[in-house]
């Protein structure tokens, strides 16, 4: 018996799929793995890092995006990941903290200039990105250089590299009203 609804979804990237709950998998910020030892923690997110040839997962409020290595026969992995969650979600807390030695910045933490410039990713690129599901994540700010880095369906995807990119130095730069240049890492 299911305790909650999974519906699939194919992304732009054809080696990612996006897997929507109709219950929070992540009910605050998100969060990307890409090695079992980094999450065990969550044993839903080890448990789908375990299926062969999965290389990242990523959680956001309702939603868990796989990328795989290499295209996979998505009727299979389907029916492979509704098993572990249907199995994990039980006992899965959306409100699981990171472990402390693995720490994410917290907005206080971050300095004006990388709160501003994810204000600006908030309101123009990062719905489109979140709604494909992936994201971005800002990294570092070198003089007018932005460092991000993808997440999710994202990372590793060609339309990611070739038309974000461009998208979010454009939205930055005339958010920030100066010229600045963003790097995927």
């Amino acid at each position: 018996m299911s305790f909650v609804d999974i519906r699939m979804q194919d992304t732009p990237n054809p080696r990612a799929r996006k897997y929507i709950l109709s219950q929070d998998i992540k009910a605050e910020g998100k969060v990307s793995y890409q090695d079992p030892a980094h999450c065990q923690h969550v044993p839903m997110a080890h448990a789908l890092l375990l299926i062969e040839d999965i290389a990242q997962v990523h959680f956001f409020e309702n939603v868990i995006t796989l990328t795989q290595k290499k295209e996979l026969d998505q009727q299979a992995m389907d029916q492979q990941v509704k098993e572990i969650i249907e199995e994990t979600f039980p006992h899965h807390d959306p409100h699981f903290v990171e472990r402390l030695d693995a720490p994410t910045l917290s907005r206080e933490q971050l300095s004006e200039e990388i709160i501003e410039i994810e204000d600006i990713l908030d309101a123009t690129i990062r719905p489109s990105l979140q709604m494909d599901g992936g994201d971005v994540e800002v990294l570092e700010v070198s003089g007018d250089i932005i460092s991000v880095r993808y997440l999710g369906a994202c990372g590793g995807c060609p339309s990611a590299f070739e038309g974000t990119l461009q998208a979010m130095k454009y939205a930055i730069s005339d958010g920030l009203g100066r010229n600045i240049d963003v790097v995927a890492v």
